[in-house]
């Protein structure tokens, strides 16, 4: 059995007003709305839910709303769902829809599996000239005016258990751990090639389930820089970013979200193979960031948040002392 990516997630808000503005403004394409329920759709046919909280059938939360409610994994083929069936026959919250089966992980969480209904793309994506690489020759380098995310990449929960759970996607489900805070959080990937992790699990000193965020990627650092500033200048709020997470080597940009927690633009994580063999890191700012932005770059000026706008003249342009 290979699980291939997430599929779709579902939160739950009272604000569904508020978060049809937040994920339009965040690219996301809208493919379905009734009073309750919001259905977007992001380039390669990964899904967001945004139900009301009031919405009957919802499985419980980890905690208070808003949050996300529900998370749908894809596996590779109808015989690999066959054998998803049998492996999570039984465990607690066991649900069985047919085309979609699934349990409750030990931290609370609805767990979905389906086969993958993604679409294959296509895309133009930077190239980046180096010193040792010089593969874009006679091109100018993207520029972006927003975002269109391709899929929900990875997810972070706070857990109560990290053994526990991290065990349960190990053993259930075929997760492999790509890197470690001992004791305290795993970095986890679907299968064992692929993206440096698809799910991130971290126990606070003082142990708790919920929502930390979800992330969305996008095709190159030029289009999270683009959709940042387009959402900076839609008036939503940075929590943190621009910047570069040296343990999984992607750029990010972090927003808080009306659904829960915070939502996050990602892109150049590492690729990793069976091959890679876990490290461990000792959670820290700087282990967290090799470098961020606080507060974010406004979308007017182009700017840290609050700086001026620039002027006329080059920077070279300055009169002589």
């Amino acid at each position: 059995m290979k699980v291939t990516g997430i599929e779709e997630i579902t939160f739950a808000s009272r604000e569904v007003a508020h978060c049809r503005r937040f994920f339009l403004d965040w690219g996301l394409r809208l493919v379905q709305e009734t009073p309750l329920e919001l259905l977007f759709e992001s380039l390669n046919g990964c899904r967001v839910r945004v139900a009301h909280s009031d919405t009957p059938g919802l499985p419980p939360g980890l905690e208070p709303d808003p949050t996300l409610r529900e998370v749908v994994w894809g596996v590779d083929g109808a015989e690999a769902l066959a054998q998803a069936r049998e492996r999570l026959h039984g465990q607690p919250g066991w649900f069985d829809g047919g085309a979609r089966i699934g349990c409750t992980d030990p931290n609370g969480l609805a767990v979905r599996l389906q086969v993958t209904r993604k679409r294959a793309l296509k895309l133009s994506c930077a190239r980046t000239n180096t010193w040792g690489e010089r593969p874009r020759v006679n091109q100018p380098g993207p520029a972006y005016e927003r975002a269109e995310p391709i899929e929900v990449g990875h997810v972070v929960f706070f857990v109560k258990d990290l053994q526990a759970t991290s065990a349960f996607y190990e053993d259930t489900l075929g997760f492999v751990v790509s890197d470690r805070y001992p004791g305290r959080g795993h970095f986890m990937r679907c299968a064992p090639e692929g993206g440096h992790h698809d799910m991130f699990l971290l126990q606070p000193p003082e142990p708790r389930a919920g929502l930390n965020h979800v992330a969305f990627t996008v095709r190159d650092v030029h289009e999270v820089f683009g959709g940042g500033m387009h959402m900076a200048r839609q008036g939503w709020s940075t929590e943190l970013g621009p910047g570069r997470h040296p343990i999984s080597s992607a750029i990010f940009w972090y927003f808080d979200s009306p659904a829960g927690a915070l939502v996050e633009y990602y892109t150049d994580e590492d690729e990793l193979t069976a091959d890679w063999q876990p490290r461990d890191f000792s959670p820290g700012p700087t282990v967290f960031a090799e470098w961020a932005i606080k507060g974010g770059i406004d979308g007017h000026t182009r700017r840290q948040k609050d700086a001026p706008a620039p002027g006329a003249q080059f920077l070279t342009a300055r009169s002589a002392p």
